[in-house]
């Protein structure tokens, strides 16, 4: 069973920034421990999402971090942006622009699928603005795709998404249409809460009746596509050889539009990188084993502490140490179940993520 529960959705409130109006939820954070101000963190969401999905996540860390969660342009209670551009440097542009607005970088950056692709770009090229990156599901290029994933590729082709309008609904419901989404990024949609999956239907009839809904959802997957096919200095992997802050990297054994395949080079490209592997979560394991998640994070986030405490100078600034010799393998975050990365029986790989 997934663990945690839906939790009373958080404060939301929205922060002009240039070219764009952007829905913001929390801080949750209990406030000031110690005396002393928590960290801040930023909580990123994925193709289709919104803040909500961070709420469980929040909640567990909310002793630890600061943490607020940003709708991304056309998301969640976002409005489209100004020029249209939803491109992932669109979305990137976006993000920089509320740290810049809100002056609480540098923060702890949380990423999930589309999320994590905007962290790593936003890491690489915006050192100032991160202490520490957490991505869930990165969509990171990996080709060719997951047979599970191409229809959500498919939304980035020419003529595709007017041809899917066009199409009868056979007199499917909200209810099944939702159910469907859900299968797609849980790894056991019957551990899906009551409370959650009604509140996915009420989003899901909200969002359908937005006149911007697709459009956004096209231009954004098309936006995905678009970076895994980018090279030199503006591809992602290259920028994830960039970031020199620690990297929390999350991957689930069931998710069906990133495969935990793609582990293997994210570790390899970042500096210093771990890896948690959980076998039972999906594509949203942030949502589905918050507690488990947050532990590694807390991990994380304690260590960093230490390390600056210890040696106050900006983590984000500190080039990694080159090591001598065979790299050694990332760690594992302790008391979790990991497998081997290695290729599965069906030749899996990693895919355009949501």
């Amino acid at each position: 069973m997934a663990e945690g529960g839906t939790r009373a959705r958080a404060e939301v409130r929205t922060v002009e920034i240039p070219g764009a109006v952007l829905a913001v939820s929390g801080p949750v954070g209990t406030g000031p421990r110690d005396g002393a101000q928590l960290p801040p963190a930023l909580f990123v969401h994925g193709l289709g999402g919104s803040s909500d999905n961070w709420t469980e996540l929040m909640d567990e860390l909310s002793d630890l971090v600061s943490g607020e969660a940003v709708d991304l342009p056309g998301f969640g209670r976002s409005a489209p942006p100004a020029d249209g551009n939803l491109s992932l440097s669109g979305h990137v542009r976006a993000v920089i622009g509320y740290l810049e607005a809100s002056g609480r970088g540098p923060v702890h950056l949380f990423g999930n699928s589309l999320g994590g692709a905007v962290a790593v770009r936003l890491a690489a090229l915006r050192p100032d603005l991160v202490l520490s990156l957490t991505l869930i599901s990165p969509a990171l290029p990996e080709l060719p795709p997951q047979r599970t994933a191409w229809p959500t590729g498919l939304l980035a082709v020419p003529g595709v998404p007017a041809l899917m309008r066009r199409m009868p609904s056979n007199g499917r419901s909200v209810e099944d249409a939702t159910e469907g989404l859900l299968r797609l990024v849980y790894g056991d949609v019957a551990a899906v809460p009551a409370e959650r999956r009604a509140a996915a239907v009420a989003e899901y009839r909200r969002r359908t009746g937005l006149p911007y809904a697709m459009q956004v959802m096209v231009g954004s997957a098309r936006g995905i596509v678009s970076a895994y096919t980018e090279r030199g200095e503006q591809s992602l992997w290259r920028q994830a050889e960039q970031v020199r802050v620690p990297v929390l990297l999350v991957y689930g054994l069931k998710d069906k539009l990133v495969s935990y395949r793609s582990a293997r080079r994210a570790c390899a490209a970042f500096a210093d990188a771990r890896l948690l592997v959980l076998p039972e979560s999906g594509h949203v394991a942030m949502m589905e084993y918050p507690a488990q998640v947050a532990r590694a994070a807390r991990e994380l986030l304690t260590e960093l502490s230490a390390g600056l405490a210890a040696r106050p100078e900006d983590w984000s600034a500190a080039p990694a140490e080159p090591s001598a010799g065979t790299p050694a393998e990332p760690p594992v975050v302790p008391g979790t179940a990991m497998p081997a990365v290695a290729e599965t029986a069906d030749g899996g790989a990693g895919s355009v993520g949501a």
